[in-house]
């Protein structure tokens, strides 16, 4: 075994009993814990218990205050004075937040608060005044030692990791037994700098401790280890076994394991040839020395009687298996065994309703008769039924799941469980055509699972494939910023039907980091489009708007697909408009030009990308070359080649190459291009992320060949540095200002921060060059923050027509009932949902009215007639003048609620 898994070198380091001498630190320390358990326990008494769950929470909060003192006073003691003071900071920052609802548990947490403060207050007035400067001094342990600020087993420790400063890879493992311990010795080597050269963590279990780390942070943790970024790793016994490192060069033992098995394991973690096992031992103690041997002894004992076996042990003998009790359903064919009774008979409780105060479980009471065992179930008050009592078995365990087998024989019996064992869901199924028809009180959070959604009558059509052509409404759009220098293109939305005046001529400003745009819509009248260039303004449409915010590559059965080269329309007959740029050199009478060079060469694009899009390595790699070399020998004739930067479908000066918009053939993303970078070529190294060690390419030309299967036809041009497109943001709120959380933040402000750029490299022949103006590419990012608004709009303007068609003209502009339709989860600046306080207010009196007026009318009656007071028609028709209009007309009132978020 040595020659494949090389053993690691034992040795001990002994260090001297650890003398304790500031007895008066620790007597403050336990007056102060005892003063303020005392006021936990009087707290409790003042107050009546109600409920079990009071008395649970009280010894649940005793419990934390006494283990944040254990872990101080361990500290203490074992490590020193730095150490405690580490400790009662750590147990500080752990204190949950007083913002509970409940008085009692906030007063008993501010105890727990005052205490920790208590302590820290005491503990710093002990130490030294120049504790800190001790850490930026040099090495000397010895002086710290007779200062008192380390114990002696801590001095040891830091020896040694003293004496690892020489070797050139450190990868060092030191096991605790205690997580307090593991980072209070991680935070403290931080601030020495004399271990600055060392990258410390420490990796705990994922317990209910209020100190365990996350998975995740498990996972990262010992992800940094095993690469070698961390150095030094305190550790639990979480990481005595489980783990491969193969570079772990040494071992150490802070306190010593407890049985044979952590001794192998933890021992068999140091790895790397000529490793160490590091053992730290108390001199002279007696029973640690003995505790030791037992184990040694154990380990020999062990590997001897594996060597000494009998090699007929290991035939395999017969099983025998007992048949288990199994209850089943004819109908399903489901069954439960005894061994997952007691999960299903949980399962049901869960089910049952309860709240803060109750927990719904079963209780399990066991008799014992001579030798035999018989178990008493308890179900909760709201369950099928109550109580039940298992047959007679040999063993506690087996009488608790028979039990609960009967029980869930019986509960299916009697209806409680399904055909499948499962307890029967109260909801009813979405489909239910009850639930369409019923209607629902108002104050419900199921919108989205009872209500249905209203469509756009503004936008629903199936236009454009009228082969003589389609009349449109137009509405230009205009983007002027408060930065003259900045520029946005100029838009029209092209609709089937006119919008009201107070929705198709609005201003909308849409806020960005730096700046904001004063955006207007404006009616131009009518326009005619012939079905060309209907044709050719969806499939402009259709580019932008799936290359900029989704995806032209798609996968299909065969590999990929580009999305615009199918027969299947990609327009929804419920979303029908058109958003085309306009010429901003128009210098005619007319209010608008549409720029249709740019929807043309966005056309020409298409084409070119339905027969040179890369979907795979055999069907695109010829028709690539071929397209290359046929266009290049008749374009460059009277040009300097080495000034020509060849693209994928044709070739342009470098001068004129800043500001373009391309797409690329292999992913089908859409970008800017910021310039060609000097010195580079597809041959230049493959760019690393700052987490990576090692290149996993060795050059750009590298990466497409093995990546994509592109071999490039021109290696040696420079490099294009490109702006990538990004997702659309919601520009309607300045959350600058509204402090809604849109995106990362500084720690001590609210100001949203700027997300860095990402720019990428990419070789120009992969790029297929758009005659597209940059400003017209911006625009984009703020057409669907308006378009959201105008939708809305619409929608309100669509619920006054409703209205009005049965009570006549509406004088409320459409903007006033977005309003007072607009939840919060919306993320608007406007929002009347608070209004809602006032509405509890009068349900409130509407239902208490009754009660007092009709004394002596049967209670049946009156519940009942309450309920139909509270019903949401019934609340309008008492508390808004309109509100019979809304009843008697048969409005979906549910449809008149505007929840979409951006």
């Amino acid at each position: 075994m040595d020659e494949f898994v090389p053993s690691a070198k034992e040795t001990c380091k002994f260090y001297d009993p650890i003398v304790f001498s500031n007895t008066e630190l620790k007597a403050k320390l336990e007056f102060s814990w005892s003063k303020f358990d005392a006021a936990l326990a009087e707290l409790k008494l003042s107050l009546p218990s109600q409920y079990k769950d009071t008395d649970d929470m009280y010894k649940k909060l005793r419990k934390r205050l006494s283990n944040c003192y254990a872990k101080i006073l361990c500290c203490l003691e074992n490590l020193g004075i730095i150490c405690a003071y580490e400790a009662v900071k750590i147990c500080l920052e752990n204190v949950p937040n007083d913002k509970d609802e409940n008085e009692i548990l906030r007063t008993s947490s501010l105890q727990h608060r005052y205490f920790l403060e208590e302590a820290l207050s005491i503990v710093q007035e002990s130490m030294p005044q120049d504790c800190e400067s001790l850490f930026d001094v040099g090495y000397d342990s010895s002086a710290i030692l007779s200062m008192g600020h380390i114990s002696s087993k801590l001095q040891v420790l830091l020896e040694i990791f003293q004496f690892l400063r020489n070797a050139t890879q450190v990868r060092c493992l030191i096991f605790v037994e205690r997580i307090i311990t593991a980072k209070v010795i991680e935070r403290v080597m931080k601030k020495m700098t004399w271990f600055s050269h060392f990258t410390l963590a420490y990796l705990t279990g994922t317990n209910t401790s209020v100190d365990a780390l996350t998975p995740k942070a498990q996972k990262e943790t010992l992800g940094s280890f095993l690469s070698g970024k961390v150095n030094l790793l305190f550790a639990t016994d979480v990481v005595e076994e489980g783990i491969d490192v193969p570079h772990c060069s040494s071992v150490i033992r802070f306190d010593l394991p407890k049985t044979v098995r952590s001794y192998v394991q933890s021992r068999g973690r140091a790895r790397q040839t000529e490793s160490q096992y590091i053992l730290m031992l108390e001199r002279g103690n007696k029973k640690q020395r003995e505790q030791m041997f037992d184990i040694i002894r154990s380990e020999y004992s062990m590997t001897d009687t594996a060597i000494k076996r009998d090699p007929d042990d290991s035939v395999v003998k017969p099983c025998l298996v007992k048949e288990t009790k199994t209850y089943y359903v004819e109908a399903t064919g489901a069954s439960v065994t005894a061994d997952s009774s007691v999960s299903v008979l949980t399962k049901y409780c869960e089910m049952l309703p309860g709240d803060r105060f109750f927990s719904p479980k079963p209780i399990f009471q066991y008799i014992l008769s001579g030798e035999l065992y018989q178990c008493k179930l308890t179900l909760p008050p709201n369950a099928a039924f109550q109580t039940i009592v298992g047959p007679e078995c040999r063993s506690s365990q087996l009488s608790r799941q028979l039990v609960c087998l009967d029980a869930c024989k019986k509960l299916h019996q009697i209806g409680a469980l399904n055909d499948h064992l499962l307890p029967f869901n109260e909801k009813p199924p979405r489909g239910d055509s009850d639930v369409q028809d019923r209607k629902l009180g108002a104050g419900t959070t199921k919108l989205k699972e009872l209500h249905g959604t209203a469509c756009i009558s503004a936008l629903s059509g199936s236009w454009g494939n009228d082969p003589n052509g389609e009349v449109y409404q137009v509405y230009k759009m205009n983007f002027p910023c408060n930065i003259k220098e900045v520029k946005y293109s100029s838009f029209i939305l092209l609709l089937q039907s006119e919008l009201d005046y107070d929705v198709g001529n609005v201003e909308v400003e849409l806020f960005l980091v730096s700046k904001f745009v004063t955006s207007s819509v404006s009616h131009c009248g009518k326009v005619h489009l012939d079905s060309q260039q209907v044709a050719k303004a969806k499939i402009f449409q259709e580019l932008f708007f799936n290359g900029l915010f989704g995806k032209l590559f798609i996968k299909s059965s065969g590999g990929r697909k580009f999305l615009l080269d199918t027969e299947k329309s990609l327009w929804e007959p419920s979303n029908m408009y058109l958003l085309l740029p306009l010429d901003p050199l128009d210098s005619s009478c007319e209010p608008y030009r549409v720029d249709w060079e740019a929807i043309e060469s966005s056309v020409s694009v298409v084409e070119f990308l339905k027969k040179n899009a890369w979907l795979s390595n055999e069907k695109s790699e010829a028709k690539r070359k071929n397209s290359l070399v046929d266009r290049t020998a008749s374009f460059v004739e009277d040009l300097d080649q080495t000034d020509l930067i060849h693209f994928a479908n044709i070739s342009i000066s470098r001068s004129k190459i800043t500001d373009m918009v391309v797409v690329a053939i292999h992913t089908g993303r859409i970008y800017s291009v910021l310039n060609a970078v000097v010195n580079t070529s597809a041959e230049s190294p493959f760019e690393v992320d700052s987490e990576a060690t090692v290149a996993p390419f060795s050059s750009f030309a590298d990466y497409f060949h093995k990546k994509y299967g592109i071999v490039l036809v021109y290696p040696g041009q420079p490099l294009l540095l490109l702006k990538q497109s990004h997702n659309a943001y919601n520009l309607l709120v300045d959350f600058k200002k509204e402090g809604i959380s849109c995106g990362p933040k500084s720690k001590d402000s609210t100001m949203v921060v700027q997300k860095p750029l990402n720019n990428v490299h990419m070789p120009p022949e992969l790029l297929v060059c758009f005659d597209i103006r940059l400003d017209i590419l911006k625009s984009f990012y703020l057409l669907p923050s308006l378009m959201h608004r105008l939708e809305s709009l619409m929608l309100a303007s669509q619920l006054r027509k409703e209205i009005s068609s049965h009570s006549g003209d509406l004088h409320i502009s459409s903007s006033l009932i977005l309003e007072a339709l607009t939840t919060l989860r919306c993320n608007e600046s406007f929002s009347m949902e608070r209004l809602e306080l006032l509405g509890d207010s009068v349900l409130k009196l509407l239902v208490i009215q009754p009660s007092i007026n009709w004394e002596l009318i049967n209670s049946c009656r009156v519940t009942y007639g309450m309920a139909h007071l509270i019903h949401a028609d019934g609340l309008l028709l008492g508390s808004f003048p309109c509100g019979f209009v809304l009843v008697n007309t048969g409005l979906k009132l549910h449809k008149c609620l505007w929840t979409r978020s951006f």
